[in-house]
Order: structure tokens, then sequence, then C-alpha cells
């Protein structure tokens, strides 16, 4: 075997063993900082001030700390401390000369949370959270007072800079104090918020009700109304937060449904509360373990069951036969919805914990809020048909206007039955309502998606490459263009000041490209054209994101899918490990046999989709325009500042890539 390698010639292309790289301890998070925190942006460098708060949440939650202290102060220097055990400072037996408090701040997945043993339920899970911020700090120190004495260490970019000292007795102290400096060469001039890390605070004293948060920070950093110095304590949990939320606002109940209760099967508890604001939209916040969950998932699932099941009951109980088409977005549309589950072990589908994909999390959810909310219904008739009354009309809302979109999508059908684009495979439903067009790219993805489909509610447009940049083009070369014709005819809603969203033909646009370089091209062509020309059908959440596999496992009997480099590594480590795989690696969408794709992108049972929407409350959809015009539009002058003002994050292997 070795002279067989011996023979080989070298690698005329340069292409050969010394150019693979073996990135090691750190390094990995500063490479790819996106992979860890979702990107380098306002928004991520936030998310470092939530994975530390989120370490003393849960020393807070497993009952060990009672007190978290959140300090900014001038330099964009942030600290946190609690009161809790103290991260370990002995030697770790498997890193010779190493305390565990180093280990925890320079290896990716070491911690305490990988089982029960020290946390039954807790929000950090892969043991990277602490690591990553030090890795993307350029000031680290972490205090530690420990059976009355006090240690301290000090990082700089994932590495000791210091070794771990013995400052002296600290007999009226115990728990863990994280300073960190987030690094310029990541984050650039980016600077943490005051206001934003008041709320954040502020949000998770909310979340459980037995601790107390003080908020300071240096008043010459603060530009608007957040007070320097707060102190956050709610006995009352979600409920204190439901009730300053809705304010004044009547209600169609006047007392809130609101509680919480312990799962009797496992570690864990949920907490609840909801109202039913009248002349007002609503809104839902989600959590597991403290961690805000936005696109909600499987609790928010049962929560769903149980309102639902609950309120159809009562209608049965009390004769009212229309209820058993109540709908669980009848009793939540409209709603304040606030629900935090803490369970052990979740998994959500990416580090950044947007969504919670835990399959008991639905069941235990239901069980324990349906009991309460029949309660809630029942121990007063009169609320509870009050309740019931507001219900029913949200149903008959929606009846009324699925019978008008059904009348104006037969009625846009047959006129047009002749003129819909040649290519578009439609479904067969005249119901809008569930239905999906999927935009996929290429005539091979494009008839491998249309032996994948749902034929009810489905319906395939294959489009030819990369379609117009219509940032840069005129109004006259965009409607020119054959691919955008095709989709505006096949959606049928209208562009620009003429898009009606409730002529929209399908409930969902889903762009659906392959897992590459160049599918995420056409992809943010697709999204430009929608943010550009029909702006309110993004607003209102129609516009989704397929998310195809790029890679298949197969081990034995055993098949898994991975949706990137990291994924793949992460199930290779953990559902693989030791095994002998076979893994492929999928070219396009076209590659993949309509089994495959209908099981791992288009069946909603096991697919994910993401939504791309704007949020008044999120974002100026100003400040978006202006930024897809810099990136998009026609002045290569504005795309190359860009480049130049982020380019600390992008490393030349990237631009090669």
């Amino acid at each position: 075997m070795s002279d067989l390698f011996a023979n080989q010639p070298a690698s005329s292309s340069g292409y050969d063993a010394s150019t693979i790289e073996v990135l090691e301890g750190l390094e990995p998070v500063r490479r790819r900082p996106g992979m860890y925190i979702g990107g380098t942006d306002e928004r991520a460098l936030h998310h470092l001030a939530s994975e530390v708060l989120d370490n003393s949440m849960d020393e807070a939650v497993a009952g060990h700390a009672t007190r978290i202290e959140v300090t900014l102060e001038p330099g964009n220097r942030l600290t946190i401390t609690d009161n809790g055990r103290g991260i370990p400072v002995d030697l770790h037996p498997k890193f010779p000369g190493k305390s565990a408090l180093e280990v925890i701040l320079t290896t990716l997945h070491s911690g305490g949370k990988f089982t029960d043993k020290a946390y039954a339920t807790s929000g950090g899970l892969h043991g990277v959270g602490i690591s990553v911020v030090n890795a993307l700090s350029i000031v680290t120190v972490v205090e530690v007072a420990l059976n009355k004495q006090l240690y301290r260490q000090s990082f700089s970019q994932g590495l000791p800079t210091s070794g771990l000292e013995k400052v002296g007795a600290a007999p009226n102290r115990r728990g863990t104090s994280v300073t960190f400096i987030p690094d310029s060469e990541i984050f650039g001039e980016q600077k943490f918020k005051p206001a934003r890390l008041y709320r954040l605070a502020r949000s998770k004293a909310y979340l459980f009700a037995g601790v107390e948060i003080r908020w300071k920070c240096a008043p010459d950093l603060i530009t608007d109304d957040t007070p320097p110095e707060a102190v956050f304590q709610f006995p009352g949990g979600l409920a204190d937060h439901l009730k300053e939320q809705v304010g004044d606002r009547e209600c169609a109940t006047s007392q809130f449904f609101s509680g919480n209760q312990d799962f009797p099967e496992t570690a864990g508890r949920v907490e609840w509360a909801v109202a039913w604001p009248l002349w007002s939209d609503g809104s839902y916040s989600w959590y597991c373990n403290t961690i805000p969950t936005p696109d909600g998932g499987t609790h928010e699932a049962g929560l769903r069951a149980a309102l639902v099941k609950g309120i159809r009951a009562f209608a049965d109980l009390v004769g009212q036969k229309k209820g058993k088409d109540i709908t669980a977005d009848d009793i939540m549309t409209s709603s304040e919805i606030m629900l935090s589950v803490f369970v052990r072990d979740p998994q959500f589908q990416s580090q950044t914990k947007d969504r919670l994909t835990s399959p008991e999390a639905a069941r235990l959810v239901e069980n324990a809020v349906r009991d309460h909310f029949d309660h809630f219904l029942t121990d007063n008739m009169e609320r509870g048909k009050a309740l019931l009354g507001y219900v029913l009309d949200r149903m008959d809302e929606r009846l009324k206007r699925k019978q008008e979109k059904e009348v104006k999508r037969k009625t846009a059908t047959s006129a047009r039955k002749l003129r819909l684009p040649g290519k578009l495979t439609d479904c067969s439903t005249d119901d809008p309502e569930g239905t999906e067009i999927f935009l996929v790219e290429g005539d091979s993805a494009g008839g491998s998606a249309k032996q994948a489909r749902d034929r009810k509610t489905q319906a395939i447009l294959p489009l030819r490459g990369k379609i117009l940049n219509v940032a840069s083009a005129n109004t006259a070369k965009i409607l020119a263009n054959q691919e955008i014709a095709d989709m505006i005819l096949a959606l049928g809603c209208g562009t620009r000041k003429d898009c009606n969203p409730d002529n929209l033909r399908y409930d969902r646009i889903v762009i659906m490209t392959d897992a590459d370089v160049d599918g995420a091209h056409i992809a943010t062509l697709l999204m430009t054209f929608f943010f550009q020309e029909m702006t309110e059908l993004v607003r209102r959440g129609h516009l989704y994101l397929a998310q195809p596999p790029l890679y298949r496992i197969v081990a034995g009997g055993k098949s898994l899918y991975a949706k990137d480099d990291a994924h793949r590594e992460e199930l290779l480590a953990k559902e693989f490990k030791g095994k002998k795989v076979e893994v492929s690696r999928f070219k396009g969408l076209g590659e993949m046999n309509p089994g495959q794709l209908r099981e791992t992108t288009m069946d909603p049972k096991t697919r994910s989709l993401i939504r791309i929407t704007l949020p008044d409350d999120y974002e100026d959809r100003q400040q978006v325009r202006d930024l897809v015009d810099r990136l998009m539009g026609n002045n290569p002058a504005h795309r190359f500042a860009f480049i130049q003002e982020n380019a600390a994050a992008v490393d030349e292997e990237a631009i090669d890539a």
C-alpha cells in the first residue's frame, strides 16, 4: 500500500494533501461565525449576550441562582454575573493540566448539559455557547466565586491569555461572572444597543418567576428612554407580562387564560398566558427553556390542539352545533399568546434555536393545557360563552373570506384557463387555502417535483436558470421577461401598486432551488423580485424557502439527510459514530428521485420551510429596500463599498470558493 502512494504523481493543479486544512480549537467559529450565531449582523452580535445570559438562566431554573446582573459599560464591554454554583475550576480528567473552566471556554461541545446530572432542563444543549462567545471576542474575562475563593482567567479570540489565577478570598460571594468585548474583526463597528439588552433582560425575568435580574448601563451609552438602572422580578411570570402588554385594551374575556403545570411523566413544565383583544391585532411569543423560538414549533402545536379541542368540546356542551367547524386559527388569530416550556433534551431546527422540533413537546403541552382550558371555560359559563361567541365570529369571517376566494379563483381560472403559463402544472383544487406553488430551477427538477407533489394542493412552475435581476432593470424590461411574466400570470395577484394578495391563487409560494451556490443565487434573485414587485405578499407571509438536503448518509438500514456540511458532520458524529457510512452528494434537485424529494422537501409532514416576511415590529422596510438597492441594484460601486465594509467577515478561502 505504501508503494502505491509513493508512486502517485504530484497534482499539477496544486490540489493535494497539503491543501487540506484541519481547523483546530475554536478556529472554525472565527472562520464561519454564521454557522454558530446566524451571521455577523446586529442580531448575531446580541446573540452573544443571549448565550451568556442563558447560562445564568439555566442556573436559576435549576434552583441554584436567584440573582443575575447585566451591566453594559463603555468600550462595548458587557458583564453578566449570577450567584449560581460557579463554573468548576478543578482539573479536567480528560485534559491534563487544564481546568474545567478552560476546557469549557476553549473547546466546542463541552459543558454540563449533555446529560441530566447537572441540569434537568437547560437552554444550552450543544456545548458551544460560551466557547463561541469567547472565540468571537477580543477580550473575555471569567471570574468564579467557589468555596469562598475567587478565581479568574482571561482569554482573547478563543485562546487563553492567562492561566487560572486564584485571586483571593470571597467569603460573601458565589457564582460566575463573564465579561467580554465582541471582536471588531468579526462584527465591525457595531455596538450593543442598550434598549435591546434591556428588553432581553426584562423578558428573561418574566420567563422564570423566581429570578431577580438587575440591569445597569453607563448613562452616556443611552440615546433613548431606556433607564440606566432597573430591577426585574415578576412573581406572576407570563401573566404579569401579558397584563402589561394588553394594557387597557378590551378583551373577549375580562380574565386571561393563564397558568402553569409540571409535566407528570418527565422533568419539565409549561407556563402559558392567553388573551383575546377585541379590536386589535395580537402577537405570539414562544419560548423553550427560556430561549425564544420565534418560528414556534411543536410546543405551539400542542397549545393549538388544546385550545381548539377545548373550545369545540365546550360548544358541544352548550349545544352549539357550529362549534365542530372551529379551527385553531379561529381561536388563535388576533390573540395575545405567550407560551414557555421547559423540557429535557429539546431539539431545535438550527443552532440559533428559532423553532422547536421535539416531537414529545406537542403531546406534553396539549395534555397539560387542555384540562386547565376546560376548567377555564366551564368554571364560569358566561365567560365560556363569551369566548365561544368571539371565536364563532372569527370562524364566520374566515368562512366568508374562503367563499369569496373560491369564487374569485374559479372565475379567474375559468377566464384564464388557456392563458396560464404552458410550463405550469397546476393543482386540482379550486380553493386556494392550503395550496402551494413551487418555483423550481429547470425542467429536470420540475419533472422530479411533478412526480413528488400532492396533485390536489401542490402546483409546479419550472423556471429557466437565473431570472432577471429586477433591482437593476426598468419596468419595461421586467414585464418583457418571459420567466417573470409566467410567474405573474400563474400567481394572479398583480404587481407593485396593483398587487392584491386577496387575489393570490395559492396560499404559499415556495422557492425550491438546489442546495448550492447557484441555487442560492437564484433564490436571492427571486426574493428580490417578490420584495420589489409583490411586497405585500412578503409582508403577509406568503413567501417561503424550501430546504432541500445536500447529502444523503446511509449505514446499514439507516438513512438520514444533511442540509449542509456542518449538518453532515453533526450527523456523522451523533447518529453514525463509529459506523461505516456511504455519503452521497446531490448535485441538484433533478438528481433526487421523487420519493426522496417528497420526503425531504415537499411533504408538509416531514419537510422544513423558512418563511420570508417583513414584520412591522422587526425592521423598517425602507432600510431593507436601501440594502437591496445597494446589493442588487445597477450601481456596482454600492456593492463594492458593501464588500469593503464587510470584508473582515469574509476570508479569502470563502471568496475563492
